[in-house]
C-alpha cells in the first residue's frame, strides 16, 4: 500500500501533535481559502470558512484516518462548511425579508408605552441569561461585533457565539408577547 504524502502529519495529529495541525494548516491554508472564495465569492466568508473547517479538523483530529487522502478530506469539509454558510445566510434573508413585511404592517401599533414597556422587559430579560451568554448578546447588540470579532475577543468558536445568540433570541422570544416581538425587532434590527 502506497502512503498518502500527508500520511505522517495525519498520524501525529491524530495523536494530537500541533506542530502537525499547524503544518498542515499552512500546507492546506491557501488551497482552501481559494476554493471556498471560489464558492461564497468573499474573502471574509473565505477566510472564516478556512478557520471553521481547522477548528472542524482540530476537534475531530483522533478520528482521522491517515491512510486515506487528507487533501480529498479538507476540501469536503470545506465545500460541506460552504453550502452550510450558504444555507444559513439565505434562510435569515428569507426570516429577514417576512419581518420587515410584518413590521410595516405593525409599525402603526407601535407606541412610546410599548416600547418604553419593551425597553424595561428586554433589559429583564437579558439581566436572567447566563452571564457568556448574556456578555455574547451585549458584544453583538451593544457593541456592534460581528460573531468572529466576538469569538477572537472571547476566545471561543464563531459556532459557540452563533449558539449563545441562537439561545438568546429564542429565550427572548419565548418570554415577550408578538405584539412586542414586533417591536423588539424594530429596536434591535432597524
Amino acid at each position: 500500500m502506497i502512503k498518502p504524502p500527508t500520511y505522517d502529519l495525519v498520524r501525529s495529529l491524530k495523536k494530537g501533535d500541533i506542530n502537525s495541525f499547524d503544518r498542515l494548516y499552512h500546507l492546506y491554508y491557501k488551497k482552501i481559502y481559494l476554493f471556498a472564495k471560489g464558492i461564497l465569492k468573499s474573502p471574509e466568508d473565505a477566510e472564516n470558512i478556512v478557520q471553521e473547517v481547522f477548528i472542524k479538523i482540530w476537534e475531530k483530529h483522533k478520528e482521522l484516518d491517515e491512510k486515506l487522502s487528507f487533501e480529498s478530506f479538507v476540501f469536503t469539509v470545506t465545500y460541506n462548511t460552504s453550502i452550510s454558510f450558504i444555507r444559513r445566510k439565505l434562510r435569515e434573508q428569507s426570516f429577514l425579508k417576512e419581518w420587515y413585511k410584518r413590521l410595516e404592517n405593525e409599525r402603526s401599533a407601535v407606541n412610546e408605552a410599548d416600547y418604553n414597556d419593551l425597553q424595561e422587559r428586554i433589559k429583564n430579560l437579558i439581566s436572567q441569561l447566563p452571564k457568556r451568554r448574556r456578555e455574547v448578546y451585549m458584544m453583538s447588540r451593544e457593541e456592534g461585533l460581528t460573531y468572529t470579532e466576538i469569538a477572537k475577543r472571547l476566545d471561543i468558536s464563531i459556532n459557540t457565539v452563533e449558539n449563545h445568540m441562537a439561545a438568546s433570541l429564542k429565550f427572548l422570544r419565548k418570554h415577550l408577547d408578538y405584539n412586542l416581538r414586533i417591536v423588539l425587532f424594530f429596536i434591535l434590527f432597524l
